[in-house]
């Protein structure tokens, strides 16, 4: 039977465990920099957030973040070691210290932020549910799929979605269960179920591999909230604001109009914004040990929100995904950063 004193004793070794977890985890920062690179897990390939090119260079959002962080931390956007991971494993390796950093398309929630010690550091895309499906069905509307057989890949939100969706609306579905994003597009595209469910991003990313991209189409219905972000561990609190900052720092940055081409020529301004933002007036970077320059080589190397946004998921890419509630606050979207002051 326990007394007071067996349990003061138990409380003060559980407080020295925690502290121990804690101080283990509590030097990212530092090895990464012992490293020379960023571990940076994304996804298993989804065009536009994080997939490989012909050359085998990953590009995409998510990419984009981690290097940034490699450019805040190493002054180098291309100290990244990049991680395949799919959606069952992407928390372990994370968890596990296999990778500093999860970057891959992942829905901030409730039990991920709260129960596996994990925190979210921001909203790269802000996102939602959707359907794709054949065009010579004639479906038009997601009240339209009663009974039908709908690809999903395990271990996402989407199947959670999908339940919750069907079971409020009095609808049935038979659920085709894949493992990678890759299995889930294969098998719609060989018959295997009449829809596609994923983030509208993921589809339309998925849409564009198809053998005939234009005999499908994505329905205008959206079932859910899927703000999309990197994450890390919890009990590291220096390296969960430089994943954070350097965010914030290429969203800032599309506000206050700097960019990868005039960041140099920036470095001039006389207004304070900026110039705080570049390192010109005072280390706004010294409170997570970094120097003052870290925005600017944030900016200067892989650029603003509005640059990566352009050229991985936006117009300029072969996604053409509009802004959307992805614009700047000011703008009528979504995105806003606190200021750098």
């Amino acid at each position: 039977m326990f007394n007071k004193k067996h349990l003061a004793l138990l409380a003060s070794a559980g407080s020295l465990t925690l502290a121990s977890m804690a101080t283990a985890q509590a030097d990212t920062l530092e090895d990464t920099i012992n490293n020379g690179s960023v571990r940076c897990g994304v996804s298993d390939g989804l065009p536009g957030f994080s997939s490989p090119d012909d050359e085998g260079n990953w590009q995409g959002i998510d990419v984009d973040v981690c290097r940034a962080v490699a450019a805040a931390v190493l002054g180098d956007a291309e100290a990244v070691d990049f991680i395949s991971l799919n959606a069952v494993e992407r928390f372990t390796a994370l968890q596990s210290g296999e990778v500093d950093v999860l970057s891959r398309n992942t829905t901030w929630t409730t039990t991920r932020d709260t129960t596996l010690g994990l925190n979210f550091t921001g909203v790269t895309f802000y996102d939602g549910q959707g359907f794709m499906v054949a065009r010579d069905l004639g479906i038009s509307s997601a009240d339209e799929l009663d009974g039908a057989s709908i690809c999903i890949q395990s271990g996402t939100t989407t199947e959670l979605n999908l339940a919750d969706y069907f079971r409020a609306n009095d609808m049935e579905f038979n659920p085709i269960v894949f493992d990678t994003s890759e299995q889930t597009v294969g098998g719609y595209q060989a018959g295997r179920c009449d829809v596609l469910t994923s983030d509208t991003s993921q589809l339309a990313a998925l849409r564009i591999q198809l053998e005939d991209p234009e005999a499908s189409m994505i329905l205008s219905d959206v079932i859910s909230k899927e703000p999309l972000g990197p994450v890390v561990r919890q009990g590291d609190d220096t390296w969960f604001n430089i994943v954070k900052w350097s965010l914030f720092a290429m969203i800032n940055a599309e506000e206050y109009g700097v960019t990868s081409e005039n960041a140099e020529e920036m470095l001039e301004s006389e207004d304070p914004n900026i110039a705080r933002l570049l390192g010109q007036d005072g280390n706004y970077g010294e409170g997570m040990n970094l120097e003052a320059d870290w925005a600017y080589n944030i900016i200067s190397q892989v650029g603003n929100y509005a640059e990566s946004f352009d050229r991985n998921v936006g117009m300029g890419s072969p996604l053409e995904i509009e802004r959307g509630v992805n614009a700047l606050w000011n703008d009528g979207g979504f995105q806003y950063a606190p200021p750098i002051r």
